[in-house]
């Protein structure tokens, strides 16, 4: 076993040869490259296979063993500046290790079939091994120094993929603000590893924690300066991990490829944020007011990228809130101590929500079939709708994804996210009631988003693949049995988001919308999608194929069992889950019971609350989501309970609210654009201002005044050496009186 971990060093260095010979091959044989592509593509997935495998036999010997593992060589001595490079097997790395090769595989299996239509492919799969490197470098590193390091490559890469389709300028802009966003963060972390290094003289974290906890122990710090620079590390997990107020990046970040986003911002980098926290939890656990600011922040972001979701219509975008709410899950656990659940929450939530993300993958890539259909489009759920009998797979796969995700047993966020509902109530009753209410919202949006793509026949845009002909623009398909008649003599109903694409809508409006001019251009019957290799004519959306397929079923898997390592089991008079026996070593460092033993009784109990708010959520978007004509009878009873007057426009403006809200990303990219934008650009002007008029005007003043000045002297200038003698005693006599004057 001692055998085995020697050899640890080379996981992060196995996929690195895909990128480089990439690079050489496009440099040197740039055609013969092109031709082989798909030779790279196997290739990165066999190198990502053996370290899968490698990370799997390493967690097996962890679990047997529950030891920690740490080799270091000197890299830098200078007297009494000493700097180590290493690695560290620990439960946080193997499990990290596993999440990033397992959902890396599937993601590039998907990817041969997504990008094979872009010429950028070979361009995508070096960006994608080279991520794969740095984020195994992140969660293998032994210091801060090399997390550092690793941290900004794994930015970098983040910043090349979001940016894909650089000459869109959409995806330049998202990805600069990515970069400029996580740049905030990532300084606060430079300086708070030297503050950390001043203090402690260590950047090694076994050295670190064992050097601080005595200082703290002995009351030989400045507890300010530590706090200090405690916020400032936490502040690089909090742009990372898109984290509330530096989340503002994360939902831009949905312009690059949908594989990017089910890898990079849903089940590993953005967990590098709550990786980091979690491997300095023994620091940060000693410090006051540190865990309470976590918790905070992590309960604000839970609510923030909930509500937040509500009114997307970018099926990606509503994806990246959720994964952002979700985060703020983990944040909070963490924040509370609840070193296990924030694990077993990273762990569920980064299958579900890679799966979840490919499914959305396939829907676009289904969608982009459709007549008229940009980018945009096919990413916009309120163009979609009735692709149930087109998609199943797909459908069946993103259903299971969203029950997961909406806390429903037995899949595997129900265990994870019930037991930070659980601890919750145990840290702060105010936090429980927040994290309880943005379960049921979670319920909500996720089923939103998964009627609003699959159920129904809400949009028209099935008119043209629904192969029926001579049907009127206005059928059953989009307002019900009676067209537009109904929906006037009914309720008016304008469910959230439907039709209604630039303006702030409420659930119920005054009238009814017609359909816009775009969306009757996409009647049109056929389409010519033009691939890579070939061009294909349809009729209507189709399922993926098979390569797109198989990461979706073998993530439905993990879907369905990966919850199981965190449930309980008897062994030897106690209930001990795997989880907790391969998290041991990690647990009894932070001086917490390892033993996780549970009365059955209260965790049904328990179950059965967080359940039932699941269920209401779902209850609520099938109510408001169904096809229109099946619900429209419903809001005959809402009517009249809610007559007109003054409850019926207070409600209206209630709902306008929360819309216009969550529409509106809360107003904090606005207030950004503002403030910091427009600050800074009122600065930059002023001090353009200043430099032009004042600066430059001092110093071109002096030109002009010595230029005046030479053109009087010239003409006082007669060549005669007795007038200049007799200007000059002139000038001495006048001095020399003012002198006498001013000293009687």
């Amino acid at each position: 076993m001692e055998h085995t971990y020697q050899y640890a060093w080379i996981i992060p260095f196995v996929p690195l040869p895909v990128p480089m010979l990439i690079g050489v091959g496009l440099l040197l044989f740039p055609t013969a490259t092109k031709k082989l592509r798909r030779v790279w593509a196997f290739h990165s997935v066999l190198l990502l296979s053996i370290v899968m495998i490698f990370s799997i036999d390493l967690s097996i010997q962890q679990i047997n063993s529950s030891s920690i593992y740490q080799y270091v060589w000197s890299w830098v001595i200078n007297n009494d500046f000493s700097l180590e490079l290493g690695y560290l097997i620990d439960p946080l790395t193997s499990i990290m290790s596993i999440l990033i090769t397992t959902v890396g595989i599937m993601v590039l299996i998907y990817s041969d079939n997504y990008m094979s239509h872009d010429q950028g492919y070979l361009r995508f799969f070096a960006y994608m091994s080279f991520f794969s490197t740095s984020m195994l470098g992140l969660v293998t590193s032994s210091n801060l120094i090399q997390i550092y390091i690793f941290w900004e490559l794994v930015g970098m890469c983040s910043y090349l993929l979001i940016g894909f389709w650089f000459t869109r300028p959409i995806a330049a802009n998202a990805c600069q603000k990515a970069f400029v966003t996580n740049r905030v963060g990532d300084f606060g972390l430079l300086l708070g590893i030297l503050g950390f290094y001043w203090i402690t003289g260590s950047f090694e974290f076994r050295d670190l924690f064992e050097i601080f906890n005595n200082l703290i122990s002995k009351n030989e710090v400045n507890l300010f300066f530590v706090t200090l620079c405690a916020v400032l590390l936490f502040a690089g997990a909090v742009a990372k991990s898109a984290q509330f107020p530096l989340h503002v990046w994360l939902p831009d970040a949905m312009e690059g490829p949908t594989p990017i986003s089910a890898l990079i911002h849903a089940a590993t980098m953005v967990a590098a944020g709550i990786f980091l926290v979690a491997r300095l939890l023994p620091l940060f656990i000693v410090i006051p007011y540190i865990m309470n600011l976590i918790s905070l922040i992590g309960i604000i972001t839970v609510l923030l990228g909930a509500t937040l979701a509500l009114a997307q219509k970018d099926i990606k975008r509503s994806l990246a809130y959720s994964t952002m709410s979700q985060l703020g899950y983990m944040m909070l656990a963490l924040g509370m101590g609840s070193y296990r659940t924030a694990l077993f929450h990273l762990i569920t939530h980064a299958y579900s929500k890679a799966l979840l993300f490919l499914g959305s993958g396939s829907v676009i890539h289904s969608m982009e079939t459709i007549v008229g259909y940009s980018p945009n489009k096919s990413q916009n759920m309120v163009l979609m709708g009735g692709l149930t009998k087109h998609v199943p797979i797909t459908k069946t796969a993103f259903l299971v994804g969203t029950l997961s995700l909406c806390g429903i047993p037995p899949l595997a966020c129900f265990w994870s996210k019930d037991e930070i509902l659980n601890d919750s109530w145990l840290y702060s009753p105010i936090f429980a009631i927040i994290a309880c209410s943005t379960a049921g919202l979670t319920a909500f949006y996720m089923f939103r988003i998964y009627l609003l793509t699959f159920e129904g026949h809400l949009n028209v845009h099935l008119q043209s693949y629904s192969g029926k002909k001579n049907t009127s623009f206005y059928s059953i398909s989009l307002w019900g049995k009676g067209g537009l008649k109904t929906i006037n003599n009914k309720f008016r109903l304008l469910t959230l988001l439907t039709m209604n694409t630039n303006e702030s809508a409420s659930f119920f409006s005054k009238k009814a919308y017609r359909v816009d001019e775009n969306i009757k251009n996409m009647t049109r019957p056929f389409i010519t999608i033009t691939n890579f290799f070939n061009k294909n004519t349809y009729l209507y959306p189709y399922e993926s194929d098979n390569t797109m397929l198989f990461p979706l079923l073998v993530l439905v898997l993990f879907t369905l069992f990966v919850g199981c390592i965190g449930i309980p089991f008897n062994q030897e008079g106690m209930d001990l889950d795997i989880l907790s026996k391969w998290l041991s070593p990690s647990i009894n460092l932070l001086h917490q019971n390892s033993n996780n033993s549970m009365d059955w009784y209260e965790f049904v109990k328990d179950a059965i609350f967080s359940v039932s708010i699941a269920y209401f959520g779902i209850s609520i978007a099938s109510f408001l989501y169904k096809p229109v004509y099946s619900s429209l009878q419903n809001f005959d009873l809402i009517n009249s309970l809610v007559k007109t007057g003054p409850k019926r426009i207070l409600r209206d403006k209630i709902i306008n609210v929360i819309y216009d809200w969550s529409y509106n990303r809360g107003y904090i990219d606005a207030f950004y654009g503002t403030s910091l934008t427009g600050g800074i650009r009122g600065l930059a002007e002023l001090t353009h201002f200043f430099d032009r008029r004042v600066i430059d005007g001092i110093t071109n003043g002096v030109g002009v005044m010595s230029f005046f000045v030479g053109e009087g002297i010239k003409y006082v200038g007669g060549g005669r050496i007795s007038s200049y003698l007799f200007l000059y005693l002139s000038y001495v006599s006048i001095f020399l009186l003012i002198y006498y004057f001013l000293n009687l």
